[in-house]
């Protein structure tokens, strides 16, 4: 079953025009695709704490013009939007199980329970735009997600499929040993 929910087409606000957002299964499960949430460059980037007290910056930080439209990473289902401590936010959960999260926004254009295709419009931006993502408990680097810094995750597979071989020997002169 599918059910329409209203958001707010950005500009906007109170009043503003109205369109509508799918809230249903997100589908499809697994993989996702990602994809920068906005179009800036990174201001401050992430920056783990050597432990979890410590400061740092858990995600990143983008140099925004203030009423940015700020998109989805990738599908997923809307499990936050609102105020936090005076402060707009929104969280997203993705069918692989990551989680990534929108702050200090000017505007809010979906509701929890939203279903969000990638690139969907979430939000404006305020005078900054802070982008968090986590694997269960873990931050992670969100532009590993879209590959800025590289595939988040590696694979290592044998280059010889998997055959095991004993090295090459070379044996130095006058050394009386054999080096592999």
């Amino acid at each position: 079953m599918v059910v329409a929910a209203t958001a707010s087409v950005l500009p906007g606000g109170p009043g503003a025009p109205r369109a509508a957002a799918q809230v249903g299964d997100p589908g499809g499960g697994g993989a996702v695709d990602y994809d920068p949430p906005v179009d800036a460059p990174i201001s401050d980037p992430f920056r783990p704490p050597p432990q979890p007290w410590l400061p740092g910056n858990r995600g990143v930080e983008y140099a925004t013009e203030p009423g940015t439209p700020v998109r989805a990473a990738g599908r997923g289902t809307v499990t936050f939007a609102g105020r936090v401590a005076g402060e707009l936010h929104v969280t997203v959960t993705h069918p692989d199980g990551i989680r990534t999260s929108y702050s200090f926004l000017a505007t809010v254009a979906v509701a929890a329970g939203t279903v969000v295709p990638g690139g969907h419009v979430l939000g404006t931006t305020g005078s900054r735009l802070h982008v968090g993502a986590r694997r269960g408990d873990a931050y992670i680097d969100p532009t590993s997600l879209w590959g800025a810094d590289g595939p988040p995750w590696v694979r290592l597979a044998p280059v010889d499929g998997g055959r095991r071989r004993a090295p090459p020997t070379r044996s130095f002169g006058g050394l009386g040993g054999v080096a592999a």
